[in-house]
């Protein structure tokens, strides 16, 4: 099975604050956001597997800083853990300053298979990890699974 590189499928996607993407507050609209956040690891998803793909799970969606209209607001993506026809994506979502200083909203863990024409699942290629912040993430990944297995069981 071939494998991967993190930076192979790695996205960033850039939007700026408008109307349209604020809650009753003036601010980011939380549904907003998990829209951009799924879109990105989806991209990030078909560009490692080089197929469809579907969500199966979004883990912590925390928020920690708000967005305003004419804010930049800046999601990136990469693969951290891949099983054998799921991967998981993390995307960080941030407010960007007029200079360029980037303060973290978001951090979001998504789950999506790869799936054939019949919506089955299908093998994924393998993830070369290179780095040591990959190799951790790859086992918080591998904890994070653990923990979803476990909570699939419970009925959670």
């Amino acid at each position: 099975m071939i494998e991967k590189r993190v930076a192979d499928s790695q996205t960033e996607q850039t939007y700026l604050m408008r109307p349209k993407y604020l809650n009753g507050y003036g601010k980011l609209f939380g549904g907003q956001l998990m829209g951009w956040i799924d879109e990105i690891a989806s991209i990030v998803a078909m560009r490692h597997s080089e197929s469809e793909i579907t969500t199966a799970a979004i883990d912590n969606l925390n928020f920690k800083e708000s967005a305003s209209v004419d804010d930049v607001i800046v999601l990136r993506g990469k693969i951290t853990h891949v099983g054998r026809t799921s991967m998981e994506v993390r995307v960080d979502t941030y407010v960007e300053s007029r200079r360029g200083i980037r303060k973290i909203i978001n951090r979001a863990y998504v789950v999506m298979v790869a799936v054939d024409d019949c919506q089955h699942p299908i093998p994924v290629p393998g993830l070369l990890v290179e780095t040591e912040a990959e190799k951790a993430e790859w086992e918080g990944g591998e904890k994070r699974y653990a923990l979803r297995k476990q909570r699939r069981i419970e009925g959670y």
